[in-house]
């Protein structure tokens, strides 16, 4: 979960007070902060259902369906490279879904055997080979076309992430002072719905118990966590990293890989978040005239980090949002635990979205590393929906996932393109 593109993804377990690696507790008893949980979520849910049925204003569709006369012409950048690698994924992801279960485009609603039977079809005619004239005949003919209704200006927003490489150690010291965590082990993952339907759809909530108070509370801060010395004891270090601004792309991206001293590569997968809100650091230093909006990209927050290490806390800290890791094999992974694959996986609010659905995308992408986005050229591309991420929130955002290596760092990093996002679907025999 982007791996929460981007798109538009701290310490200490060296103790950075004492310079001693702490040891770790053993996770309490869970008996008592049960029962609190219990009681408290049963009032909630109790009281909360008066409010829920004065909802009057249903929300738009985000997918509208598109008139023959309106299709655009639908052409592929890359003339369909690892497109049918990133089919297979979702073909995995539909398969182990029950066939019943139902997706939504717009108005109407297809269930996963029919999800599996239209990208099977696509990928079979893309094993003809087809011209630019026989795609889009087939498609005419066999497929229903959605358009994203987009955001304000009616298009898209484009966004890229990618898997980073930094350099980092499995154990702690002066040269990697800065934890990546696991998953802490009072983090407690609340589904309101549990205890009463009228929070069905509601997204869960990430708590915490304090035992002074005996009262759920939400998870910590990023500066609280930051500000907490003992943090190592509640969430275990996979990972430390030379840089305190590494750790936080890393974070922005989703996943990531670490060069470890001994030539070894770790990688890192998202594991769970706390549940805050996410504020990207980018808007701040715009907002603040820190950094002018033309010039605004991965590299110059980089940049600016790096020149004000006294305001490092300032900034980092207005983004409440933490992201936790584990290590693993693989991937990335997208929200639908399947591999994503660079320039055929984006990443889109899938609350509005048909998870594992075929999309054609409009957008820009750069010819080289270095090229000034104003040089970009447009592309279209089929792509799948397999990824979301905490900015990644309305009809009018997509994150595509670059890859790796430097014209991923490079397009990712630079990636604000208007454009715009259809879905397809083989339209029913009946």
């Amino acid at each position: 979960m982007r791996l929460m593109n981007n798109l538009e993804q701290r310490p200490v377990g060296f103790c950075l007070n004492c310079g001693n690696t702490h040891m770790y507790k053993k996770r309490k008893p869970l008996y008592q902060r049960v029962l609190y949980l219990l009681l408290i979520l049963t009032l909630a849910g109790t009281l909360g259902c008066q409010s829920q049925k004065k909802m009057e204003h249903p929300r738009e569709n985000p997918l509208v369906k598109v008139a023959g006369s309106d299709l655009p012409e639908f052409t592929d950048a890359l003339f369909f490279q690892d497109l049918v690698v990133s089919i297979d994924q979702s073909l995995v992801y539909f398969k182990r879904v029950p066939a019943n279960r139902t997706y939504n485009y717009g108005e109407d609603v297809y269930n996963a055997a029919h999800m599996i039977t239209s990208l099977e079809t696509f990928k079979a005619f893309l094993d003809t080979k087809p011209s630019p004239k026989d795609l889009n005949r087939f498609i005419r003919k066999s497929y229903t076309v959605y358009k994203s209704v987009g955001g304000p200006n009616k298009d898209v927003l484009f966004t890229g992430y990618f898997e980073p490489t930094y350099p980092g150690s499995r154990t702690p010291g002066p040269q990697y002072p800065w934890p990546v965590y696991a998953m802490p082990d009072d983090l407690f993952q609340i589904d309101l719905s549990a205890f009463s339907d009228a929070y069905k759809g509601h997204k869960q909530l990430m708590a915490r118990v304090d035992s002074n108070s005996r009262r759920i509370l939400p998870y910590y801060t990023r500066e609280q966590i930051n500000k907490q010395p003992d943090f190592a004891q509640k969430a275990r270090p996979v990972v430390w990293l030379a840089n305190r601004i590494d750790r936080f792309f890393l974070e922005i991206q989703g996943s990531g890989r670490v060069a470890l001293p001994d030539n070894e590569i770790m990688r890192l997968h998202y594991a769970g978040v706390n549940g805050r809100k996410y504020s990207a650091v980018g808007k701040y230093l715009i907002d603040n005239n820190e950094v002018p909006k033309e010039k605004m990209s991965m590299q110059a927050i980089r940049e600016w980090l790096t020149a004000h290490p006294e305001r490092m806390d300032e900034v980092l800290f207005t983004n409440d949002s933490f992201v936790f890791f584990k290590e693993g094999k693989g991937g990335p992974f997208g929200c639908i635990n399947v591999a994503v694959t660079p320039v055929r996986s984006i990443a889109t609010d899938t609350k509005l979205f048909p998870k594992g659905g075929l999309a054609f995308i409009q957008t820009a992408l750069p010819a080289g590393v270095g090229q000034p986005k104003e040089a970009w050229p447009r592309a279209s591309l089929f792509v799948l929906n397999q990824d979301t991420g905490g900015a990644i929130k309305g009809p009018g955002r997509v994150d595509l996932f670059c890859g790796a290596g430097d014209w991923a760092d490079y397009t990712a990093g630079h990636m604000v393109a208007r454009g715009q996002l259809y879905f397809l679907v083989l339209t029913p025999k009946n």
